[in-house]
């Protein structure tokens, strides 16, 4: 499923900030595990209350999940959307040029064989 120009600009403009910069490079270095909201916010040393709002812009961007765990809040990052964003821009800016270097690194990282790649989008 291709992003639409919009959804791309979305997520781009959520990925804009510092703090959630660092917030999503903080869940992606997670892994599916995740991170309670309290942990993040410690370890970034953000006010609970700031970090919710970015927590929240990153949600809608679909960039990250949440989850309940007890009483906790998990995030993660959601992988298969992050990795689409990225392949859906490589793909947009090789025009199409299936030997793109940029373009085989991230269709190889996905896992898609990319002389093939016609198929699977």
């Amino acid at each position: 499923m291709e992003k639409t120009d919009d959804a791309l600009v979305n997520q781009l403009s959520a990925l804009a900030q510092s703090t959630r910069l660092a917030v999503f490079k903080m869940l992606a270095r997670r892994g599916g595990e995740g991170m309670a909201a309290g942990r993040i916010a410690e370890a970034l040393d953000v006010a609970p209350n700031t970090l919710s709002a970015h927590l929240n812009i990153l949600l809608r961007a679909q960039l990250i999940d949440q989850r309940r765990d007890g009483r906790s809040m998990i995030y993660s990052v959601r992988r298969e959307d992050v990795a689409t964003m990225v392949e859906t821009l490589i793909t947009d800016c090789c025009a199409g040029r299936q030997d793109d270097p940029l373009l085989v690194a991230a269709l190889e990282a996905r896992g898609v064989n990319h002389q093939h790649h016609g198929q699977h989008s």
